[in-house]
C-alpha cells in the first residue's frame, strides 16, 4: 500500500550512531540553543526535524512528546538499528514493521504508509532484552528495539502517524545482553570505563564485540538511506 509524504516530517532516532548517518546524508543543520540536539532541513515542499529519543521506551515517550509539542509535524518518522529474530530476519535487513507491540501492556500499535514503502512484519518494544527467539517466533515477532512502541503510543495519543524503519545489526541470543547495554551511555556513545570494567576480565569477547559495532554502522546507514527514500528527499550522498 503506498502512502503519501506529509509535508512536515518529525524523525526520531534513538542513539548518535542512528542519528548520525540520517544527519550527514541529508546535510541538516543543528539548532542553536541547549536541550537535545535537533536538526533541521527542507526539501522542495518538505521541512524535516531530527533528534534524538536516548534509548529505552520513557526516554523515547519523552523525546517524541518535546518533538509534537515544540514542532508542526505532519508524520514521525524512526529511524534506527534492532535485534532480528533468526531465521525470520537476517542481518542488514531493513523491516518497516505493519505492528509494533508493547512487551510490558501487550498492547499493539499499526503505523502508517509512507511513500512507496512495502510495510511488512512484528517488532517486539521492551526495555529488557532477555527474551528467546523461539518465544519471539511463537509470537509472530521478526525483530526487537527499546523505543518504537513507547513512541507509538504519543503518536496515537496525539493523533500523529507514524512510520519505524529498523535495520537489523544484530541477532536476538547473540552478543547483546544488559552487561553489554551497560558499556553504552544513554545516547548510544561508548562508556569507556564501563567497557574497560567489562572486557578486561572478558578479553576473548572483544572479536565478538567489534563484529557487533561494524554491523551496527552498516545497519545505522540501511535504515537512514531506506528512510531518506522513502520520503522522496534528495540527501547530500548516499554510499
Amino acid at each position: 500500500m503506498n502512502g503519501p509524504v506529509p509535508g512536515r516530517l518529525g524523525f526520531l532516532a534513538p542513539m548518535k550512531p542512528e542519528l548520525r548517518p540520517l544527519v550527514d546524508m541529508l546535510g541538516l543543520d543543528r539548532d542553536e540553543g541547549d536541550g537535545p540536539p535537533v536538526y533541521r532541513g527542507t526539501f522542495g515542499d518538505t521541512s524535516v526535524v531530527a533528534t534524538l529519543t536516548l534509548i529505552g521506551t520513557k526516554a523515547a515517550a519523552e523525546a517524541c512528546e518535546r518533538l509534537l509539542r515544540g514542532h508542526e509535524i505532519d508524520h514521525v518518522v524512526v529511524v534506527g538499528i534492532a535485534g532480528g529474530v533468526p531465521p525470520t530476519t537476517q542481518l542488514g535487513d531493513v523491516l518497516v514493521p505493519e505492528v509494533v507491540v508493547d512487551a510490558a501492556t501487550g498492547k499493539e500499535y499499526r503505523s502508517a504508509p509512507l511513500g512507496d514503502t512495502v510495510m511488512n512484519g512484528r517488532v517486539r518494544t521492551s526495555d529488557d532484552v532477555n527474551v528467546t527467539a523461539a518465544d519471539l517466533l511463537a509470537d509472530g515477532v521478526a525483530a526487537c528495539d527499546m523505543e518504537t512502541a513507547a513512541i507509538a503510543a504519543v503518536c496515537e495519543a496525539k493523533g500523529c502517524p507514524w512510520t519505524a524503519f529498523r535495520a537489523i545489526s544484530d541477532l536476538v541470543g547473540g552478543l547483546v545482553d544488559d552487561a553489554l547495554l551497560g558499556m553504552a551511555n544513554p545516547d548510544g556513545t561508548g562508556n569507556l570505563w564501563a567497557a574497560a570494567k567489562y572486557l578486561v576480565p572478558r578479553p576473548w569477547k572483544i572479536p565478538g564485540i567489534v563484529g557487533l559495532v561494524r554491523g551496527a554502522n552498516v545497519a545505522t546507514r540501511a535504515a537512514a538511506t531506506a528512510a531518506i527514500q522513502a520520503c522522496r528527499l534528495t540527501p547530500t550522498t548516499i554510499s
